[in-house]
């Protein structure tokens, strides 16, 4: 017998001080629902008692507060918070998230396999448990230019690695529905994994075909009834509130205690301003409460479901023999969090100070080409003209078709319609490409944003009501590594560099937040209605996202799966 196991059974019998004590508390045992007085008995990273009272080495009072198992967020992409690992683990831990399970996919379509083996070397540093899926469709289509091509003999050197957990978000769906063979060959070599999925309003027999390639989970539904008849099918639906896709709302009439057992909690792309304003997995739970939510529902969907759904059989629960993954509560309904204990420690900011800290990769990553106003000229359509037309709290967009304003046989914005351009200009140094199109929806009246954060390729995507504002903004992403510009008149008017691979900054999280609340201010004085112009900006590249898109080969009908054709 190993000394931490005798030492385990020895603390949770009671026949010795456990090494840590929760005294006082009010545990919420997720199994019956019921409330119970009790202490929190911890040896080593493990809970060894529970439901009676125990003495410690250490003991913390957490009398009047409620204690509840770490928060697992199901599906996210660290780099849309903007910030490295270790400062998103500083970020975000203390809210109470002890287990992230993250598709490092944004750096690998900007570096290839070196940016999954930086994000694996990360998680085994932070104190936050990172879990790694591996990146399943690096590009996500053949219709853009990426910085990589991961296909399966890229990812099996990974898949053995402790911090490994599957396949990440299929979203090549068409690719799977055509037996792609690349994409078969993915799926095959992980079939006893999970693998998670990706298919935004695809029902039916469709759904069907995807579901029996063996993809169980799902953060795209954005209706009650889409996420019903995945459900109905065997589906786990990830529950999702980023910073532009908001479906918590949409989807509330799921979260009952009869479906619990079969949905989670995620965020997917949540940036530091939304994290600092409202908070990250504790914000979902305390505005579904208050729309609401059985508590119960929603804290096992935070917790115990999603650690079953991907196989992580030893949390989820505040119990004897898990893992001592422990957040207290001020109170229970508005998930104030006080205390939080991650693998048994307790995270405080002294805490963060023993990690290895592993230099990043992709500095340098922003080739693209000078460009010039004339460069950026939307070809000619024959009849209306295709636009993007935003829905705010979306990345769905509206496939318009619109009269435009027309000037030597090209069409052009129109500012009395909220009709804008928008650019993807191909920033790996391979193809030069430039595609240009309309975009409905931003309020924007002058001057232009522009950004190195496009999913999934991140090429420069920018908006604006000039070709030369727009220009401006594009050629000042590659002078500052990449990140957001916002330029009006020809002028910066506010900025951030993100130099590692073009994503994220290597400064501090509150010093990220500072900058984007002047991007932000900046972005208004341009006029443009939306909450979150930026993450905006960055999916409007995204072409396995419904309806119609752009990328550096041009305007994309993602229903159709091609390219909109302009005039002969």
């Amino acid at each position: 017998m190993s000394e931490e196991l005798r030492r385990r059974i020895d603390q949770g019998a009671g026949n010795e001080p456990a090494d840590l004590v929760l005294k006082g508390g009010r545990l919420f045992d997720l199994i019956t629902g019921v409330i119970i007085e009790s202490d929190i008995a911890i040896c080593g990273d493990t809970i060894v008692g529970t439901c009676g009272t125990y003495s410690g080495t250490r003991e913390i009072d957490v009398s009047g507060k409620t204690v509840v198992p770490g928060f697992i967020d199901t599906h996210l992409h660290i780099e849309s918070s903007l910030v490295t690992p270790y400062e998103f683990d500083r970020c975000v831990l203390p809210r109470g998230v002890t287990t992230a399970i993250c598709d490092p996919h944004e750096i690998a379509n900007v570096t290839g396999a070196a940016g999954i083996r930086y994000f694996l070397d990360c998680a085994e540093n932070t104190l936050m448990d990172v879990r790694v899926q591996l990146s399943s469709c690096v590009p996500a289509t053949s219709f853009e230019t990426s910085g990589a091509v991961l296909e399966i003999d890229d990812l099996l050197p990974f898949k053995e690695h402790p911090k490994v957990i599957g396949l990440a978000e299929f979203m090549n769906y068409p690719g799977v529905l055509a037996k792609d063979p690349a994409c078969l060959a993915k799926i095959a070599a992980f079939s006893t994994d999970p693998i998670d999925g990706h298919a935004p309003q695809v029902r039916g027999y469709d759904l069907n075909g995807y579901l029996a390639a063996g993809i169980r989970t799902d953060h795209e539904a954005t209706t009650a009834d889409e996420a019903l008849e995945k459900l109905k099918k065997g589906m786990h639906i990830l529950v999702r509130e980023g910073s532009v896709s908001k479906d918590l709302e949409a989807l509330m009439p799921i979260i009952t205690e009869r479906n619990s057992p079969f949905i989670a909690l995620c965020t997917d792309d949540r940036n530091p301003l939304d994290i600092g304003e409202w908070g990250h997995l504790d914000h979902m739970i305390r505005t579904a409460i208050a729309a609401g939510a059985d508590p119960l529902a929603i804290y096992r969907a935070a917790s115990i479901s999603g650690a079953r759904i991907f196989g992580l059989r030893d949390r989820g629960l505040v119990a004897p023999g898990w893992r001592a993954d422990v957040v207290v509560l001020d109170e229970l309904e508005s998930c104030s969090v006080n205390t939080v204990i991650c693998g048994g420690v307790l995270v405080a900011e002294t805490a963060f100070a023993g990690r290895k800290i592993v230099p990043p990769v992709g500095r340098d990553s922003v080739k693209a080409p000078v460009v010039h106003a004339d460069q950026l000229m939307s070809p000619a359509y024959n009849g209306d003209i295709p636009v993007i037309g935003i829905i705010p709290g979306k990345i769905i967009t509206d496939h318009l078709r619109m009269d435009l304003p027309v000037k030597a046989g090209l069409p052009q914005v129109d500012l009395d319609q909220d009709v804008i351009k928008t650019a993807v200009i191909e920033r790996h140094g391979k193809t030069g490409n430039i595609g240009v199109g309309f975009v409905k929806g931003f309020g924007i009246k002058h001057g232009a944003i522009a950004s190195t954060v496009g999913h999934d390729s991140h090429n420069i995507c920018v908006v604006g009501a000039t070709e030369e504002d727009m220009a401006v903004a594009a050629n000042r992403l590659r002078d500052i590594e990449g990140g957001f510009v916002v330029v009006d008149g020809g002028e910066v008017l506010a900025e951030i560099s993100l130099p590692v691979a073009g994503l994220m900054s290597l400064e501090p999280y509150e010093a990220v937040h500072e900058r984007l609340l002047k991007l932000r201010e900046a972005a208004e004085s341009l006029g443009t209605v939306l909450e979150e112009p930026f993450l905006q900006v960055a999916f409007l590249p995204l072409p396995v996202i419904p309806h119609l898109k752009i990328t550096d080969h041009g305007m994309f009908d993602v229903d159709l799966f091609e390219l909109v054709r302009s005039a002969d």
